[in-house]
């Protein structure tokens, strides 16, 4: 039996482009995770201080509020700060990737994404190891790292 990646993990996914959001839902639904979405920052906030999600996902560039700005907030809330936070953005120079790791967030994943490694990524940044036979659509990187021991 294959048990997808994410089954049953809370995803907030704050992106204010309409296209993203579906990709993203699609692919963390088709893995089985549980997806709220907010398509601007301090919406974002609010879902994550009520619903505690197990992973944020962060797009950086948004109108409002910058996904820096709202990790920042978040980071400082005792109802969010210990949530993993992951930013998702087009900004790909290193010094882009050292600020979103200076705000707070966990980790950094560039768009465009791949929707195999990003399932992939995902899954390292919750530090989960996939249950047995658990595997990423399209993918067996983790399971084989997990498997071997790395």
């Amino acid at each position: 039996m294959i048990v997808p990646a994410l089954e049953g993990k809370r995803i907030l996914v704050i992106e204010d482009t309409e296209e993203n959001l579906r990709l993203f839902h699609a692919i963390l639904k088709l893995e089985g995770a549980i997806i709220m979405e907010a398509d601007r920052a301090r919406k974002g906030i609010e879902i994550a201080e009520r619903e505690q999600p197990d992973l944020i996902l962060m797009d950086i560039h948004m109108p409002e509020m910058d996904g820096l700005t709202a990790t920042r907030l978040l980071r400082a809330g005792a109802k969010t700060s210990h949530i993993p936070i992951i930013a998702v953005t087009a900004s790909v120079m290193s010094s882009d990737r050292a600020q979103t790791l200076e705000a707070g967030c966990n980790g950094y994943i560039p768009k465009p994404i791949d929707p195999t490694s990003f399932v992939e990524k995902i899954v390292l940044f919750l530090d989960t190891v996939p249950p047995t036979g658990s595997t990423p659509v399209g993918a067996t990187a983790v399971n084989q790292a997990v498997q071997a021991g790395d």
